[in-house]
C-alpha cells in the first residue's frame, strides 16, 4: 500500500492559507484605496440654472412693492341730525356734483324746532321795533323839554340883563334886580339837569336796544341752527365726483354723526404702496416713484410715510404725477417701484437668490472653460429691487450662479452639464 506524506499535505494547507490572507490583503487595500478617494464632484444641468456677469457702473437702487389707487379726495358723509331715510335718489357709480340730494330724511322734531325757532324770532323783532319806537318817543319828548328850558333861560337871562341896567338908572329896586337873576340862574341850573337828563335817556337806550339787539341776535342764530339741521335732512355729495357706496336703507332710522355715504373724486388718484419693513427705512419724502398699472406707467413722487407698522409692511403714499392710463380706477392694483438713490461706478450683479444687503454668501463663479463652477465667498452690500453690490469676492467680468444651490451646500465645486 502508498501512504500519504504528510509533508506533502501541509505544503497544500499553507499554500491555501497564504492565497486566503493575499485576498484579504488585496480586498483591504482596494477598500483602503477607495475611501481614500475624493467624491466626484456633482453635476448640474447648465441650462436651468440662473447666471449673471459682474458688472461694473452706475446702478440704481430701489424697493418694489404691492398697492392699490385711491383717491385723493374722498368725503365720507355723516347724518347732521337724527331721522328717518324716506328717499334715495342716487346709487352707486352715479356721477354727482357738490349740491346733489343722496338721500332725503324726515324728522317731526326738527321741523317743528324750526317753526317755533322762527315764531319767537319774529316776535323778537317786533318787541325791537316797538322799543325803538318808544325810545324815539321818550327821546324827542327830553329834546322838547331841554329845549323849552333853555328858551326860558335865555328870556330870564336876557330879563336879568336888562333889569341890572335899569337898576343902574334907578328905574329898579335892587330886589327886583336880584329877584330877576336868582330865577335866571335857576333856569341856568335846570337847563344842565335836563342835558344831564338827556345824555342819560341817551344811554339807557342805547343799553336797552342793545340788549333787545342781542336777544334778537341770539334768536335768529337759533334760527340758522334750525334750518341747518332742516337742510341736512336732504344729505348732499358735498363734492363732485362719484357715489362710492350708500350705507343705509330706505325706511331706516339714522343716528346722529353716523356715515350715510362716501364720495370721492376719481381724476385725482394716489396710490397706496406696501413696503417691507426691512425695505422702508431708507425712503424719504419727495423721492421718485413709478406706478404700473399693468396698462401703463405714471410717474409719481413719495408724499407721505405711514410711521407704524402693520404686519411687517409699512404703508407708502405716492402721488400721479402723469396722465392716467385707461383703467385706472380707484382699488386697482398696482405695483410701485421707489429710487432711493443712484450709485456711480460700483461693482453689482443681479440679485442672488438668497442674497441679503450687507451680507457675506458663498456663490459658484463659472470656471473660464465653463464646464465647471467653483464656490467664492462673496460681501454684498447695498440692494436694490433686482441688482445688488458686490464689495469683495468678485470682479469686473466674473460669471457666478444666483439660482438657489442650497442642494451643493456641501460641495465647493460642481460640474455644468
Amino acid at each position: 500500500m502508498d501512504v500519504p506524506r504528510k509533508s506533502a499535505k501541509n505544503k497544500k494547507r499553507i499554500r491555501k492559507i497564504l492565497y486566503s490572507l493575499a485576498a484579504i490583503l488585496a480586498v483591504g487595500g482596494i477598500t483602503l484605496a477607495v475611501s481614500r478617494l475624493k467624491p466626484a464632484d456633482p453635476s448640474a444641468p447648465d441650462g436651468t440654472l440662473f447666471k449673471d456677469t459682474v458688472k461694473r457702473g452706475n446702478m440704481l437702487r430701489q424697493v418694489r412693492g404691492l398697492g392699490t389707487l385711491v383717491p385723493e379726495e374722498i368725503r365720507y358723509i355723516p347724518a347732521i341730525s337724527q331721522g328717518r331715510v324716506e328717499k334715495r335718489l342716487a346709487q352707486q357709480g352715479d356721477h354727482v356734483s357738490a349740491g346733489s340730494i343722496l338721500l332725503e330724511l324726515s324728522n317731526p322734531e326738527i321741523e317743528q324746532a324750526f317753526l317755533d325757532a322762527e315764531s319767537r324770532y319774529r316776535g323778537a323783532g317786533a318787541n325791537l321795533n316797538t322799543l325803538k319806537a318808544q325810545m324815539g318817543k321818550q327821546l324827542l319828548d327830553q329834546k322838547s323839554t331841554l329845549q323849552q328850558v333853555t328858551s326860558d333861560f335865555k328870556k330870564a337871562k336876557m330879563q336879568a340883563e336888562v333889569f341890572r341896567e335899569l337898576g343902574s338908572k334907578g328905574l329898579k329896586s335892587s330886589l327886583e334886580v336880584n329877584l330877576q337873576e336868582i330865577a335866571a340862574s335857576d333856569l341856568e341850573n335846570r337847563q344842565k339837569i335836563e342835558e344831564q337828563r338827556l345824555l342819560a335817556n341817551q344811554e339807557e337806550i342805547k343799553a336797552r336796544l342793545a340788549a333787545e339787539d342781542e336777544q334778537v341776535r341770539q334768536l335768529k342764530d337759533a334760527v340758522q341752527l334750525r334750518r341747518t339741521q332742516l337742510e341736512a335732512l336732504k344729505v348732499r355729495a358735498g363734492i363732485d365726483g362719484v357715489l362710492q357706496t350708500v350705507e343705509v336703507q330706505v325706511g331706516q332710522q339714522v343716528t346722529l354723526g353716523q356715515n350715510l355715504a362716501r364720495v370721492a373724486n376719481p381724476l385725482r388718484l394716489k396710490a397706496e404702496l406696501r413696503i417691507a419693513e426691512t425695505q422702508a427705512k431708507d425712503i424719504q419724502l419727495g423721492q421718485e416713484v413709478e406706478i404700473d398699472t399693468r396698462n401703463g406707467k405714471i410717474p409719481g413722487k413719495v408724499i407721505r410715510i405711514d410711521p407704524s407698522v402693520q404686519n411687517g409692511t409699512r404703508t407708502v403714499d405716492a402721488s400721479l404725477d402723469g396722465e392716467l392710463p385707461k383703467g385706472a380706477v380707484a382699488d386697482l392694483s398696482v405695483d410701485g417701484t421707489i429710487l432711493l438713490e443712484r450709485l456711480e461706478n460700483v461693482l453689482w450683479v443681479s440679485r442672488p437668490v438668497h442674497g441679503q444687503e450687507n451680507s457675506t454668501v458663498g456663490l459658484f463663479k463659472v470656471e473660464p472653460d465653463r464646464t465647471a463652477a467653483s464656490r467664492v465667498q462673496v460681501k454684498l452690500g447695498r440692494s436694490s429691487v433686482n441688482q445688488i453690490e458686490v464689495l469683495d469676492g468678485l470682479k469686473e467680468g466674473d460669471l457666478v450662479i444666483l439660482s438657489d444651490t442650497s442642494q451643493w451646500d456641501n460641495s465647493d465645486r460642481i460640474r455644468l452639464n
